[in-house]
């Protein structure tokens, strides 16, 4: 399988099965309902592993749920309630929308707070290597010691200004990884430099090694996250001397006309409110429709039409199979093993819909999530009231005929007349 590393900006061929393949995407950091765009990475990376694991591969996924930050406080603070107490409430949002997405979770997934004491660890081990220094209880990685920084991201160091500026920085370029506890703060845990808490930077970088060990296969997460974040991660972690991620995968945003959805701009569409609206089968489809990589545009008219293309690959499952020539799915998997080309599957899969693969739809429906289990079979009521109807509507009494699809309706299946006959399939 050929994957891009944002690394060495080229497809790069992942280790042949069964690999391993070990696999941390930085995930949210929890102070309100993720939106619809926090979702992305969510879904990229679980299709990711499912594929990987079709293939033959052992693929770990760890995705982190950051629990410790500024972004915390503030909106604690905002709604007047304790950060912690904020933090799980949202945690259990994240968990419980994600969830409904019906695609699992991810095999760990650590939070911040559980991590402090390898986090400690990590910082005193930058500090003695000369990476890091105390300033006034509070603790900065030195970007000047570190002569690879702005590899990942193509930022050049001799012009970057300050990521958080502070006096008590040597060098505005420095950045936090530990922060002395503030008055408007009521959480702090113990370290050699005083109570405090630490950056958000060195949170992942902890993480990542308290799952994985020094070296993984692969890091992921959005654009977003490629400078400062994961230029950060890369600089703390082999600072103090870790292989650390081998190659690096980045989805692309979420817009919203042309502008990238984000809270600070405020412009988010919750995914509650998305997967309340159209259900976890369009939003899947939707994504399917966009490459990994690229940006994707979010619409109620794009999800109106990712809910139709959903109805019509289920309608397509009921229908009698057929035998018309199709693509393989040797051809489907090939998109796949080619930097995981989603919209060309998503073609091959309206292709089978279309000529009445259904075996081969609902493999690729199902490893995607679209679609769990066999399909639902209609009770035998439902096969009475389908039957009777086609035979009112070949007699020419379409009053009969409307009725009893009302009751067939009434019982939460739909009916829907194609050449071959009736076919019957759940209303949701």
């Amino acid at each position: 399988m050929l994957l891009y590393d944002s690394l060495t900006r080229q497809k790069v061929e992942l280790p042949p099965p069964p690999g391993p393949i070990r696999m941390y995407v930085c995930g949210p950091t929890v102070y309100q309902r993720i939106h619809i765009g926090n979702a992305r990475p969510y879904i990229v990376f679980l299709w990711m592993k499912r594929w990987l694991e079709e293939q033959g591969y052992d693929v770990k996924l760890v995705e982190n749920i950051t629990d410790i930050n500024d972004k915390i406080y503030a909106a604690a603070a905002h709604r007047k309630m304790g950060s912690a107490e904020l933090a799980a409430q949202a945690t259990r949002w994240y968990i419980e929308d994600t969830d409904d997405l019906g695609l699992g979770r991810p095999d760990v997934e650590p939070l911040a707070t559980e991590t402090i004491p390898e986090i400690v660890a990590l910082i005193e081990e930058l500090v003695e290597r000369g990476f890091a220094y105390e300033s006034s209880g509070d603790v900065y990685y030195r970007v000047g010691a570190f002569p690879d920084y702005g590899r990942l991201s193509g930022a050049d160091p001799d012009e970057m200004v300050a990521q958080e500026p502070s006096d008590l920085k040597e060098d505005p370029r420095d950045f936090a990884l530990w922060k002395a506890n503030k008055a408007h703060e009521d959480t702090s845990w113990d370290s050699p430099w005083g109570l405090g808490r630490p950056g958000w930077h060195i949170e992942c970088s902890a993480m990542a090694e308290k799952c994985f060990g020094p070296e993984f296969e692969l890091h992921g997460g959005g654009l977003d996250l490629r400078f400062p974040h994961h230029e950060n991660e890369i600089a703390q972690s082999q600072g103090a001397g870790r292989p650390f991620a081998h190659m690096w995968a980045h989805n692309g945003m979420l817009q919203l006309d042309q502008e990238k959805m984000s809270k600070s701009l405020g412009n988010i569409v919750s995914l509650r409110e998305v997967l309340d609206a159209y259900g976890p089968g369009a939003i899947l489809v939707y994504f399917l429709g966009a490459h990994w990589r690229s940006p994707i545009d979010y619409s109620d008219v794009v999800m109106e039409q990712a809910r139709s293309q959903f109805r019509g690959f289920a309608e397509a499952l009921l229908s009698p199979p057929q035998s018309r020539p199709s693509a393989t799915w040797d051809a489907f998997a090939a998109t796949l093993d080619d930097d995981f080309n989603t919209p060309e599957a998503l073609a091959i899969l309206h292709e089978w819909a279309a000529s009445g693969q259904s075996s081969l739809l609902g493999r690729a429906l199902r490893l995607f999530g679209i679609v769990s289990g066999p399909p639902r079979v209609p009770p035998d009521e439902v096969r009475r009231l389908v039957e009777e109807r086609h035979e009112a509507r070949m007699a020419g009494d379409f009053e009969t005929a409307d009725r009893l699809r009302q009751e067939i309706e009434s019982l939460g299946w739909r009916v829907k007349d194609e050449l071959v006959g009736p076919v019957v399939f759940p209303r949701t």
